[in-house]
């Protein structure tokens, strides 16, 4: 009689193959990596980094129109809304490939406590918004003298 190692993932590995066979006949397989791309979901890159003065957020947002830029806070949250619009006079049908996305963003940044919002600035040049949130005052501990009678 042979010895067999027992493996206590060997029935696991057949079920997850089943499972996956089951998922592939019914649904069919994935799509093309290039069909993938009409299913974008745009997200801009953001680079936040520190400067003497304070935190910036840099995000890309080429091709969106400062118009179509918001910046809010609220409750220590700052919130980066916009919307990147697709060329009307190009119509689909022309495309011969299309990776760009297009539609509406909103990224969303926890912030320090004691931030004051009216002193935040945001500068919008070249494709790039910069957020600028200046470092919250450090609160000094007070000092109270009790006269002792």
């Amino acid at each position: 009689m042979t010895l067999v190692k027992w493996d206590p993932f060997r029935d696991v590995e057949k079920l997850q193959n089943r499972i996956n066979r089951m998922f592939e006949d019914s649904f069919g397989r994935t799509r093309d990596p290039d069909d993938e791309m009409s299913l974008c979901a745009w997200r801009p890159p953001v680079d936040i980094y520190e400067t003497e003065n304070g935190i910036v957020l840099a995000a890309e947002l080429p091709g969106v129109a400062k118009e179509n830029v918001s910046v809010e806070v609220k409750d220590n949250i700052l919130t980066l809304k916009g919307e990147r619009v697709a060329n009307q006079n190009i119509m689909e049908k022309n495309f011969y490939r299309q990776e760009r996305c297009y539609g509406t963003f909103q990224r969303s940044f926890t912030l320090q406590q004691n931030i004051q919002p009216n002193l935040i600035k945001a500068i919008f040049k070249d494709g790039i918004l910069e957020i600028e949130i200046p470092k919250p005052e450090e609160e000094q501990p007070k000092q109270i003298t009790v006269k002792v009678e």
